[in-house]
């Protein structure tokens, strides 16, 4: 089985709600042409980045550009990852939704790891991680900072995911890619980035978790490395069936973890050098 993700580098449009859902669609065209199995946006590409938000200006779940986007995935046979700033119970959340090859929306993730220190927050967080059963392989979904703590990709494949989907908006790319393939490497997973065009920025990416062959030897896991400025579709393409059998005998994700030496991850308190004015201690 071969999982094919059309990775989307572009910058959003903000606020203008229809003309982003014309651009989703039209590339959902091309990526149906292509012969891609998702869709995966830039972080909230649907609503634009510019913040402050607020909730009454929000995308409710019900809104009327997802279901375009939802009619277009049925008649297209695509899925998309559809991401935008969503209404919260008291602040607005960074939201992306899985939607499948019939248009039906498979869950809804909110970003857990807010971007407090910034402009995020005027946003409310997520408060758990999801996977869902996209066609028969289990899909998570991170978003922007999530990846940059190693706990987002590991409660994921704690949960069964295969491929991690990230939706992206950020520059000084260099060390975060090294990042995203270490979260492939250190959960066997694959993992696929969109992030918007532009300098010091770009770089839209897909790593395979396979980093060595059966004889031990180091094999590239990069699949798919943009450069910054390019604005367009990339293509990257998951082998499942190797992934799969990679998963089965290999020695990573949650083989053979010492999780009683782990108590102190669950612990709220923070001590110096960490301690900043705004955050919830």
């Amino acid at each position: 089985m071969k999982f094919k993700v059309a990775i989307l580098q572009m910058k959003s449009l903000d606020r203008q709600y229809q003309e982003s859902t014309h651009v989703v669609i039209d590339k959902m065209k091309a990526a149906a042409a292509a012969k891609a199995d998702i869709l995966l946006l830039p972080e909230v590409f649907l609503t634009g980045y510019e913040l402050p938000f607020c909730n009454n200006e929000a995308l409710a779940d019900d809104n009327p550009y997802l279901r375009q986007i939802c009619d277009a995935a049925g008649k297209m046979h695509i899925g998309v990852i559809a991401t935008a700033i969503t209404k919260g119970t008291g602040k607005p959340r960074n939201s992306a939704y899985v939607i499948n090859k019939q248009g039906q929306i498979l869950m809804k993730y909110s970003k857990v790891h807010t971007c407090d220190f910034a402009d995020e927050s005027c946003l409310e967080s997520g408060d758990t991680f999801h996977v869902c059963d996209f066609h028969g392989i289990k899909l998570g979904v991170m978003i922007c900072y999530d990846r940059e703590y190693p706990e987002s990709a590991r409660i994921l494949m704690l949960k069964g995911a295969e491929i991690i989907l990230v939706p992206n908006d950020c520059g000084a790319m260099k060390p975060r890619l090294c990042a995203l393939s270490t979260r492939a490497y250190e959960n066997m997973t694959g993992i696929a980035m969109a992030n918007p065009n532009g300098e010091n920025a770009g770089n839209s990416c897909a790593f395979s978790p396979i980093c060595w062959d059966e004889n031990g030897n180091c094999v590239d896991n990069v699949l798919l490395m943009a450069d910054d400025l390019t604005e367009g579709l990339f293509y990257a393409e998951f082998d499942m069936d190797e992934i799969r059998r990679y998963r089965e005998k290999e020695m990573m994700g949650n083989t053979y973890r010492k999780v009683k030496a782990y108590d102190l991850l669950l612990n709220k308190k923070i001590e110096y050098p960490f301690i900043r004015d705004n955050q919830e201690r």
